[in-house]
């Protein structure tokens, strides 16, 4: 259940340009696309990253609601007893 973007695919021409006389422009280009690659990786990380301490944090919300639940029975439990005990 993965959403991936792929990252555009450049223009053929853009990655070339050796002997067009746009060598200069080409590397501004592919410099601008890596540049924004590597944004839209960092915003995904990011995002990622934030979900998962949001999905921990519940976790351990819940973790302690669990715990809480298992004192409440032990002590439920010990409460039984004595009223049996006391009883005999």
């Amino acid at each position: 259940q993965q959403n991936q973007k792929r990252a555009p695919k450049m223009d053929a021409s853009a990655s070339h340009g050796a002997g067009d006389g746009q060598g200069p422009q080409s590397t501004a280009d592919l410099t601008a696309f890596v540049q924004n690659l590597l944004s839209q990786m960092q915003s995904r990380f990011q995002q990622m990253s934030d979900s998962i301490i949001t999905r921990i944090d519940e976790m351990g919300e819940r973790i302690d609601d669990l715990e809480k639940s298992v004192g409440d029975l032990i002590q439920q439990a010990d409460e039984g007893d004595e009223k049996a005990v006391e009883k005999s």
